[in-house]
C-alpha cells in the first residue's frame, strides 16, 4: 500500500492536517451501528437528558482504547495481535475461538440490520433475500476495492449519517438548558447496570483493535504519524460523540416528553422513523431510514475489512509469515478467507433460528473482549522488557503515563463489571439464587 503522505517540512508531523482524517473515521463509523444509536435513543426516551453524560463518557472511553491500540502499532511497528502473542499463549487461545464464533453470528446480524430499512421502504421485498444481497454487496465492495476506495465509501456513509442523525436532533428542537444539565454525573435509582451498559456499548468492540491495521493500510506505520493518529482519532470520536448526543436529544424530545416507547435492537430505529414521519412528514421518515441503512451498512463493510485484517494477521502469525506479508493485507488470501466466513456460512442463520448455544457463547465471548483489550493494552503500553517476540517493547516516550494508566484502568474496571453482569445473566436461569 502506498503511503498517503506528501513531502514534509517536519517529519514528525506526518501528512498535512487536512488529509489526516481516515482510519479513525473508519473505526468510528464501523463501531457506531444501529444498536448503538438505539441504545442512546432508548436512554433519552427513558431518562430524558439525565444520562447524556454517560453516552459521552462511552465515546471518551473508546477514544482512550483506540488511541492506545494505534500508539502501540505506531511505536513498535507491530500489530496488536503480535503484541498479544508476546504476552503468552493464553491470548491466542482466547482470540482464536472468539473471532471464529463472533464472525459467524455477527455476519447474520449485520446482514439483517442492513436489510431492515430497505425492506421497510420497499415492503414487497423479502428481508432474508435483501440481507443476503447486502452481505454479497459488502463482500464484493471490500474484496475488489483498495483500502483507499473503502475509506472514501465510509466517508460518504458518515456524511449521510451526519445529515440524517443531526438533522433529526435539530428538528426535535433540543431544550438547551436541560441538555447542559445532562452533563451532570447523576445515576437514577435502579439504573446502575443500564448506565454501565450504555457507557460500555457506544462505539464498537472488536473493531477498536482493528484501528492499527487500518493505520498500516493507510501507510501510517512509524512514530512520525503519532500526532496525526491522535488528531484522526480525536476528530473521529468527536463525530461519534455528536451522533450519540443527537440520538439522545431525539429520544428525550420526541419520545420521553410524549411517553412514546420504542423497541430495543435495530427495530427501535424503525419505530423512530414512524414517529418522525408522523410528526414531520413521510419524506423525513424516509430520509432517516436512509441514514439507518448507512449506519448499518458502514458497520458491515467496516467489519468485513477490519476484522478480516485481524484474522489474516492471526493466521499469518500462526503460520510463521513475516509481519505485513501480502497474504495478511487487504486483498490477501487470508483476508479473503475470513470475508467468506463472515458472508456465506451466516446466511444459514437467515433461514434457520439461531442455535441457542451459539448465541449464548457469542454473548459471553463478546462481553469479555473489551476487558481483554483494556487489560492487554495496559500490559503492552507499560512493558519495559521484551516478551516472547522481538520488537514489541514500546519506547519510553510512547509508554503509558499516569493519566493514560488511570483512564485505561477505569476502562478495564468498567468492562470487567459489564462482563461479570453478562455472565451473571447467563447463569441466572440455572442458578436461581443469583437472581
Amino acid at each position: 500500500m502506498s503511503q498517503d503522505a506528501s513531502p514534509q517540512t517536519d517529519e514528525t508531523d506526518g501528512p498535512p492536517r487536512w488529509r489526516v482524517i481516515g482510519p479513525g473515521l473508519v473505526v468510528a463509523a464501523t463501531g457506531v451501528g444501529a444498536a448503538d444509536l438505539v441504545a442512546t435513543l432508548v436512554a433519552g426516551a427513558n431518562y430524558g437528558y439525565t444520562l447524556l453524560w454517560v453516552a459521552v463518557l462511552g465515546a471518551i472511553l473508546k477514544v482512550i482504547l483506540v488511541e492506545g491500540a494505534g500508539r502501540y502499532s505506531l511505536a513498535t511497528g507491530r500489530t496488536i495481535f503480535e503484541g498479544w502473542r508476546s504476552l503468552g499463549p493464553w491470548t491466542t487461545w482466547y482470540f482464536a475461538p472468539y473471532i471464529v464464533i463472533w464472525g459467524f453470528v455477527y455476519g447474520a446480524t449485520a446482514m439483517s440490520s442492513s436489510a431492515l430499512p430497505i425492506v421497510t421502504l420497499f415492503p414487497d421485498l423479502s428481508l432474508r433475500w435483501v440481507a443476503i444481497v447486502s452481505g454479497l454487496l459488502g463482500l464484493a465492495l471490500v474484496w475488489f476495492g483498495s483500502y483507499a476506495t473503502f475509506e472514501k465509501v465510509i466517508t460518504v456513509f458518515v456524511g449521510i449519517m451526519f445529515v440524517t442523525v443531526i438533522g433529526a436532533a435539530i428538528a426535535a428542537v433540543p431544550n438547551v438548558p436541560e441538555l447542559v444539565l445532562g452533563f451532570r454525573p447523576i445515576i437514577p435509582g435502579g439504573s446502575l447496570i443500564y448506565v454501565l451498559g450504555l457507557a460500555g456499548g457506544v462505539g464498537g468492540t472488536i473493531t477498536l483493535a482493528a484501528y492499527g491495521y487500518w493505520l498500516r493500510e493507510k501507510g501510517w506505520s512509524t512514530p512520525r504519524y503519532m500526532k496525526v493518529m491522535r488528531l484522526d482519532n480525536g476528530v473521529a470520536y468527536g463525530m461519534t460523540g455528536l451522533f450519540v448526543v443527537a440520538m439522545l436529544v431525539v429520544g428525550a424530545e420526541l419520545l420521553f416528553s410524549a411517553n412514546v416507547a420504542v423497541a430495543t435492537g435495530d427495530r427501535g430505529l424503525l419505530d423512530l422513523a414512524d414517529v418522525l414521519q408522523d410528526r414531520y412528514g413521510q419524506w423525513f421518515g424516509t430520509l432517516f431510514l436512509v441514514g439507518f441503512w448507512a449506519s448499518s451498512f458502514s458497520s458491515l463493510i467496516g467489519v468485513w475489512s477490519g476484522v478480516s485484517l485481524m484474522f489474516a494477521d492471526f493466521v499469518g502469525n500462526v503460520r510463521g509469515l513475516e509481519s505485513g506479508h501480502p497474504d495478511t493485507r487487504t486483498g490477501g488470501k487470508y483476508f479473503r478467507w475470513y470475508m467468506i466466513w463472515l458472508t456465506i456460512p451466516p446466511m444459514g442463520l437467515l433461514f434457520l433460528d439461531q442455535p441457542v448455544g451459539l448465541v449464548l457463547a457469542y454473548g459471553v465471548l463478546g462481553a469479555f473482549f473489551m476487558p481483554f483489550l483494556a487489560v492487554t493494552l495496559l500490559l503492552l503500553l507499560n512493558r519495559r522488557k521484551d516478551g516472547a517476540l522481538p520488537h514489541t517493547e514500546v519506547p519510553g516516550e510512547h509508554r503509558n503515563g499516569w493519566l493514560s494508566n488511570s483512564l485505561m484502568g477505569l476502562c478495564a474496571v468498567l468492562f470487567i463489571a459489564l462482563a461479570v453482569n453478562e455472565l451473571r445473566k447467563l447463569l441466572v436461569p440455572y442458578l436461581p439464587f443469583l437472581g
